[in-house]
């Protein structure tokens, strides 16, 4: 059966976490904007802290696996596109 909209605990822990507590910093301590902080916060005011920390982590390791499998450096103003 497919859940759409859980996530799950499959892979390393740790990682996990620590995705976790980047998201959390993002939408709690980073004070410059970003489209990817702006969705965040949106995200946070209909759905709950919770729940736009989970997707602001699937966000950063989309963008992290993004920019390991091209090579690319990391320029924020095009975060919005991967």
């Amino acid at each position: 059966m497919d859940w759409s909209g859980r996530i799950s605990k499959c892979g390393d822990r740790d990682l996990r976490r620590l995705l976790y507590a980047a998201a959390t910093t993002l939408i709690t301590q980073v004070r410059k904007p970003s489209p990817l902080r702006t969705w965040a916060l949106r995200l946070q005011e209909r759905k709950g802290f919770k729940k736009a920390a989970v997707a602001a982590a699937r966000k950063i390791a989309i963008v992290l696996m993004c920019i390991w499998r091209d090579g690319t450096v990391f320029n924020p103003t095009q975060e919005a596109n991967a």
